[in-house]
């Protein structure tokens, strides 16, 4: 009996989560403009979407900004992960709380920080604001993701092969890196969903030259929401759900190698 009572309250929770974004999707398909009525499937919303320029511009940054920000958070935090799982125990504690402080804090305290910096230094918001506050925000998952396959992998794995001839770079490029790739991955993975899906920090770093596609439609909700934005909104969900269902996936994968 208590199972089921337990199962019932999660359903409805989950139902109570989910249920906007259920509904949200299906109008995206709804001929109709009215939400309060079903007017017959269409994807005509969908071709709309990709007929609006503004929305075609919003979504290049979107993209430019997310692979950009992923490609030089990975390179960073996987450099900085190696640096932090060679330091002593006290080193390494007081870099990792550090490192954690973006993770832990809310977005908006972030991105008023980071808005202030850029300010104080007279720095234009625009593009690269919004570039270098998505690296910010990205590389300490970066760390958090690669340290851990660090942790893992035999630290003589690299001793020996050096022993053997192997120069350093040779031996990161050849062993440490193939061992660790899952982890690296995982990272980017979760820098690419995270910058894709970001709306706070980009609000206050972004400026008026750049916007993306959370910008656009927050913009855009606050005339009315049209049935584009129901359409954008899914693509939006469905990409940011592939993408943690591959991070969940290479996750099972590294446990069930570590097992």
């Amino acid at each position: 009996m208590k199972k089921a009572v337990k199962r019932i309250y999660m359903g409805i929770i989950f139902l109570f989560l989910y249920a906007p974004i259920i509904v949200l999707i299906v109008f995206s398909f709804n001929k109709s403009k009215s939400r309060g009525q079903w007017g017959g499937f269409t994807l005509d919303w969908y071709v709309d979407l990709f007929k609006d320029r503004q929305i075609r511009e919003a979504l290049y940054f979107t993209l430019l900004v997310a692979v950009l920000s992923t490609l030089i958070s990975t390179i960073v935090g996987t450099i900085a992960a190696l640096g932090i799982n060679n330091m002593g125990k006290f080193s390494r504690s007081v870099i990792l709380n550090i490192n954690n402080l973006p993770v832990l804090n809310p977005d908006i305290v972030t991105g008023v920080a980071l808005m202030t910096l850029f300010i104080s230094v007279k720095i234009e918001l625009g593009f690269v604001t919004m570039l270098i506050a998505h690296i910010v925000f990205s590389i300490p998952y970066v760390i958090l993701a690669v340290l851990p396959k660090l942790r893992q992998m035999n630290k003589h794995i690299a001793e020996a092969a050096m022993d053997l001839g192997a120069t350093p770079s040779y031996a990161l490029r050849k062993v440490i890196i193939p061992e660790i790739a899952p982890g690296i991955i995982s990272g980017a993975l979760m820098a690419f969903t995270l910058s894709i899906d970001d709306f706070v920090i980009s609000f206050f770093t972004a400026g008026t030259s750049a916007t993306n596609l959370s910008i656009l439609i927050y913009s855009m909700a606050k005339r009315g929401v049209k049935p584009t934005i129901n359409a954008l909104s899914t693509l939006m969900f469905t990409v940011v759900l592939i993408l943690m269902l591959i991070i969940n996936k290479k996750s099972e994968k590294g446990e069930e190698i570590l097992l």
